[in-house]
């Protein structure tokens, strides 16, 4: 059951979002370019004497599975008003994505990139795979901040309107990220 607030609450609410605006919009700048950057930084070329980290891959393929599953359970939680599993799950969502990057960063700076070698119309299939998961994965950071900003100022109907965006982006960036490696794996040296 949703309460109509008044407009004097909704502004509160409002500004209460606003003091996070700062952050969200830092946080969308600073992260794709500090994964894009240190994802081609390799420590070896430092001096930095480091097996590659070549176990990873499909560690962080199945912390994207993961990522998936819950945040479908997450919205099969609010759609059945565990409102409280609900926020825990989104959260333990957010922490499997950040642990994703950081896998990620990680195997990107110790380890040369794998090329697809796939060909015929399968190229086409994962680059386009590859792209949009790219792309998407740059566009959620934005609003999962926002939907969840929205979410811990007690602001659930404009929570509500932004997560409906947030979530098929994210889910399809997550599912993608597993189809990326699946797709890839026969070509990991």
């Amino acid at each position: 059951m949703s309460t109509i607030k008044n407009p004097s609450d909704q502004s509160a609410d409002k500004a209460e979002e606003k003091k996070y605006n700062k952050w969200i919009v830092l946080l969308a700048i600073v992260i794709p370019v500090v994964v894009a950057i240190l994802s081609r930084i390799k420590l070896q070329d430092f001096g930095i004497d480091i097996e590659p980290l070549s176990f990873l891959p499909p560690i962080y393929a199945t912390v994207n599975a993961i990522t998936a599953l819950v945040l479908a359970f997450a919205f099969w939680a609010i759609r059945n008003r565990k409102r409280k599993l609900h926020e825990n799950l989104m959260k333990f969502a957010i922490t499997l994505s950040v642990a994703f990057l950081a896998m990620y960063v990680a195997y990107h700076m110790t380890s040369e990139s794998t090329n697809f070698g796939g060909e015929g119309a399968i190229k086409y299939v994962y680059y386009f795979i590859l792209l949009t998961h790219i792309l998407l994965s740059i566009v959620v950071i934005p609003f999962v901040l926002i939907t969840y900003v929205r979410a811990i100022t007690n602001n659930f109907e404009r929570h509500k309107k932004i997560a409906r965006i947030t979530f098929p982006i994210w889910l399809y960036v997550a599912v993608t990220g597993v189809i990326v490696y699946i797709m890839i794996s026969p070509y990991y040296v």
